[in-house]
């Protein structure tokens, strides 16, 4: 317990110096030129309890400086403040991310919507190894032949899964490829912009460079530089896929074809960050990598004690109104006197 204003507590000497100074002033009694015979008199409980008066108004003086120097209760909290790192996940969108080639629970789902269902574990949480980044600002990057910016990166985690269901596979054939440079670019570039905290960028696609302007080697020197860490994810089976080919018609074949994924370049984009290549060959794995990524990639947890305190003036003031109360309701009573 502490006192707010505990400078009022000094006008607590002044009931006992009213004490003194009304007891020494006032009479005890009515005087007669002989006492002896009032001596033998009985005294009632009645005249006892007269002292109780000044008493009780004392008591009603002390307590309401007591609230007025306004007590107050602590209660002391430990909070626990998780400092996160930004997150930016850079995502294929190109056709060939179609593929029928990864498992979702038990059924062939093409990579596309695999990675977007293992992604929301990662950041939500799955209950099943995966923790979630609660306090990390994530945003996401798509990219085919031209990268777009998703979501910049934020803590509103909801609203970035919102816009991740939105992503689909580019339908547009002349915006078909893999521009891993630009994306690797533009998703550095939105790192950087998040402000003083530590950088992760998360590559998965499916294939090897072949579109935009800037070089993937290039850019991931540019990370290293700003000291931002690329695991990078390849996304596919090992030997053929079911891919999808386009009919005359508009309709849409699967056709076994070889899976290529260019794992030299996406190697050597991870190392020159510090970060590491990751290959999944099924949902499960993918999963797997994120629980490494989880596991390695953690925030700061910063541990705050702090006080909080509850106003408790009410509780003197209360009993300063029940003694006067009880002062007057005696004293016009019980303990009244005729003048």
């Amino acid at each position: 317990m502490r006192f707010a204003t505990p400078e009022v507590l000094v006008l607590l000497i002044i009931p006992p110096l009213l004490w003194w100074w009304s007891e020494g002033r006032q009479g005890r009694g009515v005087s007669f030129p002989a006492t002896g015979p009032l001596g033998d008199l009985p005294v009632s409980l009645r005249q006892r309890a007269q002292a109780l008066l000044p008493v009780l108004r004392m008591l009603t003086l002390m307590l309401a400086i007591l609230a007025l120097a306004r007590p107050q209760w602590g209660v002391e909290v430990t909070r626990i403040d998780r400092k996160g790192i930004a997150i930016a996940m850079v995502v294929d969108i190109s056709t060939s991310m179609s593929a029928l080639d990864l498992e979702l629970e038990g059924e062939k789902t093409n990579r596309l919507d695999v990675v977007k269902a293992t992604l929301e574990g990662f950041v939500e949480g799955d209950g099943n190894g995966l923790a979630g980044r609660d306090g990390d600002a994530i945003g996401i990057v798509t990219f085919a032949r031209y990268a777009d910016a998703i979501s910049p990166p934020t803590l509103d985690h909801q609203a970035l899964l919102s816009l991740l269901d939105d992503v689909d596979i580019i339908e547009i054939p002349d915006e078909d490829g893999t521009a891993i440079g630009d994306a690797l670019t533009l998703g550095i570039d939105r790192l950087r912009q998040a402000g003083d905290v530590a950088g992760v960028l998360i590559l998965l696609t499916d294939g090897s460079h072949n579109a935009g302007e800037a070089e993937p080697i290039e850019a991931a020197e540019v990370a290293r530089a700003l000291g931002i860490k690329i695991y990078a994810i390849g996304a596919g089976t090992r030997g053929q896929a079911l891919m999808p080919v386009p009919r005359r018609d508009g309709g849409v074949d699967y056709m076994p074809t070889q899976v290529h994924i260019d794992e030299f370049v996406l190697k050597k984009i991870a190392d020159a960050t510090g970060g590491r290549y990751f290959r999944a060959t099924d949902s499960e794995a993918l999963r797997g990598i994120y629980e490494e990524i989880d596991r390695l990639e953690k925030g700061t947890n910063v541990v705050n004690y702090y006080q909080r305190y509850q106003e408790a003036f009410h509780l003197p003031l209360l009993a300063a109104l029940g003694t006067l109360l009880l002062e007057l309701l005696l004293a016009t009573t019980w303990l009244r006197t005729l003048p």
